[in-house]
């Protein structure tokens, strides 16, 4: 089930100000005694919206993080008259292994299910996500995927699949928001239910996180002058995650 249609990113959803005293007033996440981050992406470029500064701050302490890309990301353009889905999953592929780089963990084990159908497929990334867990995962580890109430239904069924693997291997589960600061807001039903934790990020993982970002080229600048090839995040999609913190759901 999607929680909300397909987000529009020509809209200008919520007004990051409606977020602020919200996101200050989240309990700190702990993430002393942690020995392994593993982080289920849905397509690339989401694990450097919703976890790119955590990322940076558990590697500057020494801490291994695995990414997991669950798509190449080749559906971000459809109708694209410039760029087949292929080469918009070569072009992917290749922005995250540079934005992993820039977080300094190693490129993403790719998956390569179909983007936009993740849902059809989830009882088969969950197979594949407990077997990942039940070699990496255990106590001490946390695994971090997108919000199973996120509004995209890729987000929503890597959330619901990785749930279910951690339940299955005894790994705690972390919940990041990508599209939740675009449609919901803090008196949301479904903002207002979860158990949210914020993380204050030092400067060198907020710059990381932008390094990271600015090398997704192909989802924050247009491919070309056509509609169809507008970027996936423009700027004022972009400035949400460009905040001193960010929130996860436990």
């Amino acid at each position: 089930m999607v929680a909300m249609p397909l987000i529009d990113p020509t809209d200008p959803g919520t007004a990051e100000g409606a977020w602020t005293p919200w996101r200050e007033s989240r309990p700190e996440l702990r993430v002393k005694h942690w020995r392994h981050l593993i982080v289920v992406a849905p397509h690339p470029d989401d694990e450097v919206l919703g976890v790119g500064g955590l990322i940076a701050h558990l590697r500057s302490a020494d801490l291994p993080v695995t990414l997991i890309s669950v798509t190449d990301g080749e559906a971000s353009h459809p109708g694209s008259p410039t760029h087949t889905p292929a080469e918009l999953a070569g072009l992917r592929i290749e922005e995250s292994a540079n934005a992993a780089h820039e977080l300094a963990i190693g490129a993403p084990m790719r998956l390569g299910m179909p983007d936009g159908r993740v849902a059809e497929q989830q009882a088969e990334l969950t197979d594949l996500l407990t077997e990942v867990l039940a070699v990496l995962g255990g106590p001490g580890v946390r695994c971090a995927a997108t919000w199973r109430h996120d509004g995209h239904p890729d987000h929503e069924a890597v959330g619901r699949a990785t749930a279910e693997a951690c339940a299955n291997t005894a790994t705690e589960l972390l919940e990041y928001p990508v599209w939740m600061w675009h449609w919901g807001s803090p008196d949301h039903p479904r903002v207002a239910a979860a158990n949210a934790f914020g993380l204050a990020l030092p400067s060198s993982a907020v710059a990381a996180k932008a390094r990271a970002l600015a090398q997704h080229r192909s989802q924050i600048r247009p491919l070309s002058d056509h509609p169809a090839d507008r970027p996936v995040l423009p700027p004022h999609v972009l400035h949400r995650f460009t905040t001193r913190d960010e929130v996860f759901f436990q």
